[in-house]
């Protein structure tokens, strides 16, 4: 027959079940409860999320807009600025290239000034003297000088300015570059999207990178940027302008002084030939006087010989007289006669004698002045030939260098253009 076996163990009540029926029923909605707070929690916390990244990302995108738009304006204004900057460069190269040329073109009237110096130290005997034409040929001589010291101190300040202008451009490009780079950098970020293929996540994104600036910072790097290129292109105009004005400058004063040393070259040149056609004109009647002071000395001489004949006549009728006899040796009227015509005679003799020695001395003294006014005259031909020769070189100065012909045997030209009636009238007395 069969046993009933009992398991042993402890027995809870009825309440017990009850209760743990009742609790198990309040901890579940409790746990709902809390479970709908939750998820009403996350769902308001999900639309708060969406909501804070989408209008984030969309306020970083118009800061991103915003901030291209900024960089894009500095950018423009960098360009414009690169742009004047360069403009400034090339005139102020173009302005220095012409003051270059105007320094090489004073080396022309430097050896011209030079080569009439030299030219006129050949001058001989009285004609080399310290005259207005080489004064001025001497001021002319510091007057170049001068330019070339003004000209090449504006090179000088050119070139400074053109490596003042090339480092600001330098730092101008250097700055244009870096926006060209940033607007890239910030467009390229207002590209992407949360769908973009290239985006991840990084290492520490939000670390400050070494030698970051502040937007204050950013702009005043940038204006001092602008405002120096525009300052240094201002300081450039302004060299420009006193440039060209030291080139007219120069040439005005250079023009004055070549038309005061050609007056002065045309004026001596006067002089000389008034004093050549005067040693001419003196020439030609020295030597009719002296022709003609010649042609008495022989009729004196002529004359001298003739009172031989009388003068022997008388001291025969004299000496013959003497041989008389006796009482008939008388000094009668024909022996006074006699005696004061050998007397007479030989005064005149005396005095032929003298006024031949008086004619024969002022004879050798218009001869040594002839010499003298030959000598003269070729003096003043060499002078006259030398300045001929320096206003025929001068004349590189206002013809261009491919037309300029050297006049060949200018003065000659000119001495038997005014001096031909002179020696017209030398061959007729020759």
């Amino acid at each position: 027959m069969a046993t009933l076996s009992m398991k042993p163990g402890s027995r809870f009540s009825v309440p017990d079940w009850h209760t743990n029926s009742a609790l198990i029923s309040t901890n579940a909605e409790r746990q709902r409860s809390a479970s709908h707070q939750i998820r009403q929690e996350a769902r308001s916390l999900r639309n708060e999320t969406n909501n804070q990244t989408k209008w984030d990302e969309h306020d970083n995108s118009t800061r991103l807009v915003d901030r291209i738009d900024e960089v894009e304006k500095w950018k423009q204004v960098l360009d414009k600025c690169l742009a004047e900057v360069d403009a400034e460069i090339d005139a102020l190269t173009s302005m220095k290239d012409e003051a270059e040329q105007a320094l090489q073109a004073k080396n022309v009237p430097s050896d011209v000034a030079i080569e009439c110096l030299t030219l006129r130290e050949s001058r001989r005997s009285i004609d080399l003297v310290k005259d207005p034409v080489e004064e001025e040929l001497h001021k002319e001589v510091e007057v170049i000088e001068g330019v070339r010291k003004a000209l090449q101190q504006k090179i000088s300040e050119a070139f400074e300015q053109i490596c003042l202008l090339q480092e600001t451009r330098q730092q101008l490009a250097w700055d244009q570059r870096d926006k060209t780079e940033t607007i890239d950098i910030d467009q390229t970020c207002l590209s992407l999207t949360k769908h973009s293929p290239n985006i991840s996540l990084k290492v520490d994104p939000t670390r400050v990178p070494h030698g970051t600036t502040t937007p204050q910072e950013w702009e005043q790097f940038s204006r001092y940027n602008k405002e120096r290129a525009e300052a240094e292109v201002r300081a450039s105009a302004q060299l420009r302008e006193a440039i060209a004005i030291t080139i007219a400058q120069t040439n005005n004063e250079l023009e004055a002084q070549r038309q005061a040393v050609e007056f002065a070259f045309r004026k001596r040149i006067h002089e000389f030939e008034r004093a050549h056609n005067e040693l001419k004109w003196q020439e030609k009647n020295t030597k009719e006087e002296i022709e003609e002071l010649e042609e008495d000395i022989r009729r004196l001489e002529c004359d001298l010989r003739e009172k031989s004949g009388p003068l022997k006549l008388a001291h025969t009728r004299l000496e013959t007289r003497t041989y008389r006899p006796n009482v008939d040796l008388c000094r009668d009227q024909v022996q006074y006669g006699l005696t004061n015509e050998v007397h007479q005679l030989e005064g005149t003799i005396a005095a032929l004698k003298q006024k031949i020695a008086q004619s024969q001395d002022a004879l050798d003294a218009l001869y040594k002045h002839l010499a003298r006014i030959e000598a003269d005259i070729k003096c003043k031909e060499n002078s006259l030939n030398l300045d001929n020769k320096c206003v025929d070189s001068r004349r590189k100065l206002t013809l261009p260098m491919e037309k300029y012909v050297p006049s060949m045997d200018s003065f000659n030209r000119t001495i038997n253009r005014q001096l031909s009636p002179l020696k017209s009238q030398q061959l007729e007395l020759a």
